[in-house]
């Protein structure tokens, strides 16, 4: 390990070299980011899951910067045109660009007009002119340099301009100047393109727009790369490009009164126009595309792991009901644990109107199967079965309620081969409703089986690059799924796929096993399976519970490694792993963690990990979150007025503010300027899917059918 690397991350992320080294040792070993987070606090200082893969990602990039740094410096070497103090440029540099901005003199080049020029002979002329002579005049330099290929004074003159001005080109410090010079003091322009068709005028703000390079946000950078990639808007850079020629004029002109000053101001010129400028703006246009891929990548993972962490609704009965116009709307009746009892179809809406037939099967459903919630999916003609469902209910004998749940993704997955195998008899829509009915049972193991790109929480998540963006929600996913925990004898393939360390062939292992025995009934069956080595066992056992087992600690998050200390503690306060659960026993673990943890010889970490979990051994940290909103009635926008007050769930968190579903068809958006009296980065420092809010109608659009909301109350 590089210990120049390990000295910067720590620096950067303020934490220890010795947390560092430690982190990619373990990494190195083939442990999990989950496990080292969970159950390796005491070796690494209880660094979270964000912090490692920081550390390992960090680690890689410079890693990789390191080994490019090397072979540039190798490649030059192999010229014999390396120096000591070029090998001090290049190993100082930060990024990737400055090490090939070093590299560029070097680099054998395809043809270019100066190698057309040094073909010619005519690399000595462009010297001499560089040396600034003050004697003779340019005939007398270009005189030994006319032949049959170069033919006249001026064909001397412009090849020879061409080799200046590829060397003022491969110039590192010009290039980094310029570079910083036009971000600073750049404006980006766009202008919308003749006969530019955008029907619904999505990037109408971009069609005559300009703002500071350096000002300019990341939602807008994607924005206008995606409405250039439509071919909507034309996009360039502005800036002093006098100010750039007087720069290097200084630098490169060394006497004024030379007879050639001239001919280096054309090829300055020459040199900016045709090589420096195209290729620096190239850079920065990529450099502002990255950032902001960053900040749309973490946005988006951010918002996913949200969504992931709803808060499951637990022992209800639920009607999924996936809305249509044509083909109908389709119902899943699920049980408790998701299971469907009933599939039907009914046509409430255009063109049909089966109104009152649609109203009695849904009515006889809630009686036969004690229906509590119906779960409506937020698609085409959800609107009108709000309204639908809305009124039914009314009429009902229990008491039923409704929410609206974000179908996205949902067709996606009902299309997909895992819903066919799991429901091989039935049609997409139909998979389609019990996929949304379960979103609201537990939203974490019914959205694991949906490519998270197709979840729709996100912006411009489509325009990133993807092996960027499938990393991150990889990451989250896992990350979401293990701080959960995962029941093996009810958890699906998709569920089990993202627990820490399990490989393709145990989790296949534990399907069949699972058809074959009916259930685990512990931790140590799971051990005995085929594939199931001790490291796959370490870094997964923590992450899986048995809940009616035959170990009442094979329920809990506490590591099998730390059976023996877990019975030590509850040894010492007079308990046993029957009394696990227990008023009597939560009662008695209040107690000094410093004293307790050098009695027993348990490192604190784990001991405090150990007490948090008898406290509550099914702990779902989800339970901590806001319930979504149940509601027994519609809204409509044209009953709102400026100043209503009303509640609502976010739905998605971007740059620019708040999407809240407030009930209507749409959801409202709430400006970022809209949400809090102090000054705030970015929403998501406030906010996170699934938040429920209170917010203020701040403007309605009847026209648009759009609604502007506040949280500042007026």
């Amino acid at each position: 390990m590089n210990e120049m690397i390990i000295k910067n991350i720590s620096e950067d992320l303020n934490i220890t070299t010795k947390q560092v080294s430690t982190v990619l040792s373990m990494l190195e070993e083939g442990n999990t980011i989950p496990f080292i987070a969970r159950y390796r606090k005491e070796a690494t200082g209880a660094l979270d899951e964000e912090t490692i893969r920081k550390i390992n990602e960090v680690y890689v990039y410079q890693n990789n910067l390191l080994k490019r740094k090397e072979d540039v410096i190798r490649l030059i070497d192999e010229k014999g045109m390396l120096t000591e103090e070029l090998k001090s440029n290049i190993l100082k540099c930060n990024k990737l660009v400055e090490v090939e901005d070093l590299y560029r003199p070097y680099k054998e080049k395809k043809k270019t007009k100066a190698t057309e020029a040094i073909a010619l002979g005519l690399e000595p002329l462009a010297k001499m002119i560089m040396s600034h002579p003050t004697s003779g005049t340019i005939e007398d330099l270009c005189k030994k340099f006319i032949n049959d290929k170069v033919k006249t004074v001026e064909d001397a003159i412009t090849n020879s301009s061409y080799i200046i001005a590829e060397w003022i080109s491969d110039n590192a410090y010009y290039r980094k100047y310029i570079r910083s010079f036009i971000y600073k003091n750049g404006t980006m322009i766009t202008k919308k393109k003749k006969n530019a068709e955008d029907e619904k005028g999505i990037y109408e703000m971009y069609y005559d727009y300009n703002e500071a390079v350096k000002y300019i946000k990341s939602h807008r950078i994607m924005a206008i790369n995606r409405a250039e990639k439509e071919k909507v808007i034309t996009v360039s850079i502005d800036y002093n490009k006098d100010d750039i020629i007087s720069f290097l004029e200084k630098k490169i002109i060394k006497n004024d009164k030379s007879f050639v000053v001239d001919i280096i101001k054309s090829s300055i010129k020459d040199s900016l126009k045709r090589l420096i400028l195209p290729s620096v703006e190239r850079e920065i246009r990529s450099e502002l595309k990255e950032k902001a891929e960053v900040v749309s990548i973490e946005n988006f993972s951010l918002n996913v792991e949200h969504l992931l962490l709803t808060p499951p609704i637990k022992e209800k009965v639920v009607l999924g009901y996936d809305p249509g116009f044509r083909t109908g709307c389709k119902l899943a009746v699920l049980d408790k644990t998701g299971k469907p009892l009933d599939i039907a179809v009914i046509y409430p809406t255009e063109p049909h109107n089966k109104i009152s037939e649609s109203k009695k099967i849904v009515l006889d459903l809630i009686d036969k199967y004690n229906i509590d919630i119906i779960a409506i999916g937020n698609g085409t003609a959800s609107r009108e079965s709000e309204a639908f469902i809305a009124e039914t209910i009314k009429e009902a004998k229990r008491k039923v309620e409704y929410v609206i749940v974000s179908e996205a993704g949902a067709s996606v997955y009902s299309a997909s081969k895992l819903a066919i195998d799991e429901f091989p008899n039935l049609t997409v829509e139909k998979r389609s409703a019990i996929s949304i009915g379960r979103r609201l049972q537990d939203s974490l193991s019914e959205l694991v089986k949906i490519d998270p790109k197709s979840i729709g929480v996100g912006l411009y998540q489509h325009d990133v690059t993807p092996k960027k963006l499938d990393e991150s929600l990889n990451f989250v996913v896992t990350k979401s799924v293990n701080s959960v925990g995962v029941n093996i004898n009810t958890a699906s393939s998709s569920l089990l796929s993202y627990v820490s360390g399990l490989t393709k062939k145990v989790i296949n292992e534990i399907l069949s096993t699972r058809d074959k025995i009916g259930k685990f009934i512990s931790r140590d069956d799971i051990k005995k399976l085929k594939g199931m080595t001790p490291k796959v066992y370490e870094q997964s056992i923590g992450f899986i519970r048995i809940v009616d087992g035959s170990n009442p600690l094979d329920k809990t998050s506490i590591h099998p490694e730390s059976y023996d200390a877990t019975i030590k503690l509850l040894t010492s306060l007079g308990f046993n792993i029957n009394d696990i659960g227990t008023d009597k026993l939560k009662s008695s673990l209040n107690i000094d963690i410093e004293e307790y943890s050098k009695k027993l010889n348990i490192d604190k970490y784990t001991l405090k990990d150990i007490i948090d979990s008898l406290m509550s051994p099914e702990r779902d940290p989800r339970d901590e979150l806001d319930k979504p909103i149940l509601k027994s009635d519609i809204l409509h926008i044209e009953d709102l007025h400026v100043g209503d007050k009303l509640q609502g769930t976010v739905r998605n968190v971007v740059d620019f503010g708040l999407f809240i579903d407030v009930g209507l068809h749409d959801d409202g958006l709430a400006h970022i300027s809209k949400l809090s009296k102090n000054y705030i980065k970015h929403p998501g420092d406030l906010f996170s899917v699934g938040d429920i809010v209170d917010c203020y109608v701040e403007d309605i659009d009847l026209k648009k059918q759009k609604l502007s909301l506040s949280l500042i109350k007026d």
